[in-house]
């Protein structure tokens, strides 16, 4: 699979997460059949700045609910605003509840 092939899939998938849910690289990479690319997922979230839809790419996080992205957003707190604003709380730039937020594509998408 090409990149632009892998990182369209990863938008499509990005565009589905639902407000106020969050879910990691890992879940999105193992979701279009390729679960050892977590970094690649999160390069094609970082190049979305050519993207000219919204892609809620703040809405994608580690594994263990960390917002190891927000330095790519166009300002560091932005990533934490974002999802605050959909009512997902963040400590310590950790999503509080991560378990009860998570949204697994390969069970959410049939």
């Amino acid at each position: 699979m090409n990149n632009e092939n892998f990182f369209q899939k990863v938008y499509d998938i990005t565009r589905q997460i639902p407000y106020g849910r969050i879910t990691t690289y890992g879940a999105i990479a193992k979701y279009i059949g390729s679960p050892q690319s977590s970094r690649m997922v999160g390069w094609a979230l970082n190049s979305i700045s050519f993207s000219e839809d919204f892609i809620p790419a703040h809405r994608v996080v580690n594994r263990i609910g960390l917002l190891t992205g927000k330095h790519h957003f166009r300002y560091e707190t932005l990533m934490q605003e974002l999802l605050e604003s959909e009512g997902v709380k963040v400590k310590d730039d950790r999503i509080v509840n991560f378990e009860k937020l998570f949204w697994d594509p390969s069970k959410e998408l049939i």
